[in-house]
């Protein structure tokens, strides 16, 4: 099984408060250099919207670099507890990422998800908070901008644009797709900017979202995924 280095640093029953205050003192822990060297398998997380009994299901994708063969998947359902609060959302969808990372087989070694890292007004996204909790290399890789602002950039894919807070870089605007709006990258926890734009763009598959969190937004979403059988696994180009 997939052994977790899990550190809970704090209970997730807390109230909004806290749950900044946790945030900020957690921050400073957080590594922007970067341990990402030659990885073989990716992970993409993201969770399903809660139905009507509170319920949502989290999901994690495991895909084989460098051709992004999806290998391994878990999703898990419980129910959220936590408000639904900007700024906030690790303490609301965390546990249930991690719940579902519980459920497998094969340890990645670079996970992204579709959530800010310190692109955060404390420096503290759900990418962030993932990676200390796993004590592994994480990217964030989110839709919108939480905080910051960005120039014009290319049309390119690839184009990118850095983001700022004051003077402060937290992340990029990044151009997957001829055509579509941006995604923001943004350091999660043991990579730096750099590199997590590599990733992410070596993860895109013609697609606005890298195939890690693609998949992992379909699986919350129960669509099927086609996977390799584990006995051909040891076939997939490294």
């Amino acid at each position: 099984m997939f052994e977790m280095k899990v550190r809970p640093p704090h209970s997730w029953q807390v109230t909004v408060g806290e749950a900044g205050e946790i945030q900020r003192a957690l921050a400073s822990q957080v590594s922007r250099r970067n341990e990402v060297d030659a990885p073989r398998l990716v992970a993409g997380v993201d969770i399903s919207s809660p139905d009507g009994r509170g319920m949502a299901k989290g999901a994690v994708v495991v895909l084989r670099l460098p051709d992004l063969t999806p290998v391994e998947r878990s999703v898990v359902e419980q129910r959220i507890s936590f408000p639904y609060v900007p700024g906030l959302l690790s303490f609301r969808e965390t546990p249930l990422i991690l719940a579902a990372c519980e459920g497998l087989t094969l340890t990645p070694d670079l996970f992204i998800a579709d959530a800010q890292g310190i692109a955060h007004p404390r420096r503290l996204g759900l990418a962030s908070h993932l990676g200390l909790l796993l004590d592994l290399p994480t990217i964030g890789c989110a839709k919108s901008i939480l905080c910051g602002r960005h120039g014009e950039l290319g049309e390119e894919p690839g184009s990118y644009a850095s983001l700022f807070d004051g003077s402060e870089v937290i992340g990029a605007a990044l151009r997957t797709k001829r055509g579509t709006t941006p995604v923001y990258v943004s350091i999660g926890h043991k990579v730096d900017l750099e590199v997590a734009l590599h990733w992410v763009m070596a993860c895109c598959r013609g697609y606005r979202l890298p195939e890690p969190t693609r998949l992992a937004h379909l699986a919350a979403a129960g669509q099927p995924t086609t996977f390799v059988k584990a006995e051909e696994q040891g076939r997939l180009p490294l």
